[in-house]
């Protein structure tokens, strides 16, 4: 658990873990150069919590700290300001031990706010995350949105040593895990049941941290599509609205060649964008291997282009691919 000024939601985060119906476990508190006393307003009696200091600073290094401590065949992830539920460690932990194949496990969550409420956006995003729970569910979807929330992953040791703990990247830190966790091949589950009272609050680091902003997912998707699906092929972008240019920028970077945009608004077929023709759909049935990225991220659009797709028997994960 890293702790960098958590304040009064601190002391509710740590019991959440202490009470755990799972009790062979280890709690290790990393101070991130903490300055708002909450640490200090807490009396750590339980023999299970080990408090140290972040050598470095910032999250990554905070983890990786953490990590190198730890002793247990299972490392899990919790944040200073959220609620586990009391069965969250006893049923990641048997869903680990049942499923040998698995190597990182996530939970269902139920996210809230103390200071207001949680918009469309978010409710859409807290289903979407629920949904998804095997492995093809995840690999399908893991290049839209992070698909495990971080603070609920719990990962098998060997499994991270081999990852090489967290990096300290220009993206988030856990999206870049998943993403290396694909492209090893190393398969990522939750069990159902929500496990986790995810909590959102202003000064949250998804809203405040550079890293956490959709430019850099972007950048990230395209880094690792360039190194898994993209090896060898061309893309074709499915959306030539903004997110579709910033993925075309992204994969030329990467040194993908892009060779058109599909669009479905009659104003924008025909012309050229990025020096690309922009087509109408049904143009993706002459451009052989190359992957379709869709890039438009409007509501029920994912599920439109899945259908035509489909439709021309072609299949998701290998012919096409999501990225908003």
């Amino acid at each position: 658990m890293p702790v960098r000024n958590c304040g009064a939601f601190l002391q509710d985060a740590i019991e959440s873990i202490l009470n755990q119906t799972y009790g062979n476990l280890e709690l290790i508190i990393v101070d991130d150069h903490t300055s708002d006393g909450s640490l200090d307003a807490i009396r750590f009696r339980d023999t299970r919590i080990i408090r140290t200091t972040n050598p470095g600073r910032g999250i990554v290094s905070a983890l990786n700290h953490a990590c190198f401590m730890a002793r247990g065949a299972f490392l899990a992830r919790m944040d200073g300001d959220d609620i586990a539920l009391p069965a969250r460690f006893e049923t990641q932990v048997a869903f680990l031990e049942g499923n040998p194949e698995i190597g990182i496990v996530g939970a269902q969550v139920e996210m809230f706010s103390d200071c207001h409420g949680l918009g469309s956006g978010y409710e859409a995003y807290e289903r979407w995350i629920n949904d998804l729970l095997t492995p093809g569910d995840i690999q399908r979807e893991l290049f839209i949105e992070s698909p495990i929330p971080h603070p609920t992953a719990m990962f098998r040791r060997d499994v991270l040593a081999a990852l090489g703990g967290y990096r300290d990247v220009q993206w988030a830190e856990d999206y870049d895990l998943w993403l290396r966790a694909y492209e090893a091949k190393i398969l990522m589950a939750k069990p159902e049941g929500v496990l986790l009272k995810w909590r959102d609050r202003p000064n949250r680091a998804s809203r405040t941290d550079p890293r956490y902003a959709n430019d850099r997912f972007i950048l990230a998707k395209c880094h690792y599509l360039s190194r898994t699906l993209m090896r060898g092929r061309n893309a074709v972008i499915w959306g030539a609205g903004p997110t579709g240019t910033k993925v075309f920028d992204s994969l030329t970077r990467e040194g993908i060649t892009v060779s058109g945009f599909i669009e479905v608004h009659p104003r924008r077929i025909g012309g050229r964008k990025r020096g690309v023709p922009v087509m109408p759909m049904e143009a993706v049935r002459d451009f052989g291997c190359a992957l379709i990225l869709g890039a438009v991220g409007s509501r029920g659009a994912r599920s439109e282009i899945r259908a035509f797709l489909t439709s021309l028997d072609k299949q998701e994960g290998n012919d096409f691919l999501f990225v908003a």
